[in-house]
């Protein structure tokens, strides 16, 4: 094979570093068979690299693939669910704890309010104070899921930036 083709496939190579080796190897092999079979039709090294593209541009495809076709777990999956979920939750515990103390010291009866609170414990002003505790916690999970996932975005942003070269 010509150095103008190897220099080409070596160009593309580089441009797919991100990928894991044995993806890289076979794309690589694939785009070789490809030149190879426009060799054999007769078309010169210019002809095959005009037909081919860019090799970033055609790697950049390849990239796309293969992250359009990952649906395996994700970690940005997980913290993008969490992180408002433990927010959420963190708000709702002493809110509820908040209308437990209140039903409890103002008698208003108020409908399920008897259904809110922690196995075991009666007392409404103990309830409402690991509420505030349960709040605070939820509240700090879910910062840190928060900022768990703002890191991961980062980090795949910073990917991307080194793809774009």
């Amino acid at each position: 094979m010509e150095k103008i083709l190897n220099d080409y496939l070596e160009k593309i190579e580089k441009y797919l570093k991100p990928l894991p080796v044995s993806e890289r190897v076979d794309i690589v092999k694939e785009i070789k068979s490809e030149i190879l079979e426009l060799q054999g039709d007769g078309k010169t090294s210019e002809e095959i690299i005009e037909r081919l593209g860019n090799p970033k541009e055609l790697a950049k495809a390849y990239l796309g693939d293969l992250i359009a076709k990952s649906s395996s777990f994700s970690w940005n999956r997980v913290l993008a669910i969490c992180a408002p979920v433990f927010i959420v939750c963190a708000i709702a515990t002493p809110i509820l704890g908040a209308v437990k103390l209140i039903d409890a010291l103002l008698n208003l009866g108020i409908p399920y309010a008897s259904y809110i609170g922690i196995s075991g414990i009666e007392n409404p002003a103990i309830v409402f104070v690991l509420s505030i505790v349960m709040g605070v916690v939820l509240y700090l999970i879910g910062h840190g899921c928060w900022k768990l996932l703002v890191y991961y975005i980062k980090g795949v942003s910073k990917a991307k930036r080194y793809l774009s070269i």
